[in-house]
């Protein structure tokens, strides 16, 4: 099976990386000058400039008043400028009603937090084992996995990409995107689970048992509110102020990674146990202003995408059954419905007489309903047949 993925690695600290820094904050000038012609044009005209004619117009400006956006890459520049063409189109296809997902037009950005440039094809070359040259200058990164398959250099791959990414904390990554021929595991457990989210339980499946999830945000808060503090109380402009920023920054960078490593280690365990597995396709943003931080810190959406990435890879299946479908207040048993308020954590089917835990009901229904291909709002993250 072929597939794209991108590899992301860590890039050592060295004076050399000002030059990447240098080139990430003139990519986001660059994009800001396109977002400044594109909302004048679009108030005069009523559309937006196309992206053959905006990159003969930004080739014009490197080619003279403005030489130092030559220190980006042209196809770095070329990839800029698609991607805000493709950003309009999003928002014109909105406005039109084409697109049933709201889209909004493209934003000015702080030059300080912009994220990346991406190099295709030239201004980059991989020279081996953990080092890169890009520009003029080699960058080492840390090799925290084979950079392509098993091996470090695969005939079956091929690094179509090369992106140096910043984040908020002002670390560098380099991430390759490349298309690999995988041979998909074919061992099959020939289980299917049924998953329940919640907030004080992560996840309980349809035989019980419960995964509970560390919070990390809730044990890093004393922590992080007292480096708000001391950014509060330096002044504005200043040095220190800067540093503060950046020690918060990785107070919140540090959080993430702890929630993203262990998101990927239960969703490698449950995709060891079962072939398929069921989940409650939920409305995370109307939780978030029901429960607030909370929902935040358990990352619910991003580990059903990290699950997802696993099963097509492992050529196993994701399923999400409707929000809508009344998974709390169906007994799994007879079918029977009942209301239930959310304070209500155990079902008591006053048909057929069942009594068990709220959640555990649930994950049942959304097994039952998941592997029912009848069931309307049942759809695939992604499909695989069972061995």
């Amino acid at each position: 099976m072929q597939t794209r993925l991108t590899l992301k690695y860590r890039l050592y600290a060295n004076r050399r990386n000002r030059a990447l820094v240098q080139q990430i904050d003139l990519a986001g000038i660059i994009w800001n000058h396109l977002t400044a012609l594109q909302r004048r044009y679009y108030r005069r005209f009523g559309g937006y400039i196309g992206k053959w004619r905006m990159m003969k117009h930004i080739a014009k400006l490197r080619n003279g008043c403005r030489s130092e956006w030559r220190k980006v890459g042209s196809q770095a520049v070329q990839s800029i400028v698609e991607r805000h063409d493709a950003a309009y189109r999003r928002f014109f296809e909105y406005k039109s009603g084409k697109r049933t997902r709201k889209a909004g037009a493209p934003r000015f950005r702080k030059v300080k937090q912009y994220p990346s440039f991406t190099l295709k094809q030239a201004g980059w070359k991989y020279l081996g084992d953990n080092r890169i040259r890009i520009g003029a200058h080699i960058y080492k990164f840390a090799l925290s996995r084979p950079l392509v398959g098993e091996m470090a250099l695969c005939a079956r791959c091929t690094i179509k990409t090369v992106t140096v990414k910043r984040d908020k904390a002002g670390r560098l990554f380099v991430c390759f995107s490349v298309v690999q021929e995988l041979e998909v595991n074919e061992t099959s457990t020939n289980r299917i689970g049924g998953f329940d989210f919640g907030l004080k339980t992560f996840l309980t499946d349809d035989a019980g048992r419960t995964y509970q999830s560390p919070q990390f945000l809730r044990t890093h808060l004393a922590e992080i509110a007292r480096l708000n503090r001391a950014l509060a109380r330096k002044r504005q402009g200043s040095g220190n102020r800067r540093k503060a920023k950046r020690r918060l920054a990785l107070a919140h960078a540090r959080v993430a990674d702890k929630r993203r490593d262990s998101h990927f280690k239960l969703a490698q365990r449950l995709l060891d146990e079962y072939d398929v597995l069921c989940f409650e396709d939920l409305n995370i943003d109307g939780m978030k202003r029901l429960w607030g931080r909370k929902v935040s810190d358990l990352g619910f959406a991003e580990f059903v995408s990290i699950l997802a990435s696993g099963a097509k890879l492992r050529g196993k299946t994701v399923i999400q059954i409707d929000r809508f479908l009344p998974s709390s207040q169906v007994c799994s048993g007879c079918g029977s419905r009942q209301p239930m308020s959310l304070e209500e954590r155990v079902f008591a089917c006053r048909a057929c007489g069942a009594v068990l835990d709220r959640d555990h009901n649930a994950a049942r229904n959304i097994r039952s309903w998941g592997v029912n291909s009848g069931v309307e709002g049942v759809r695939r993250l992604h499909a695989a047949s069972l061995v």
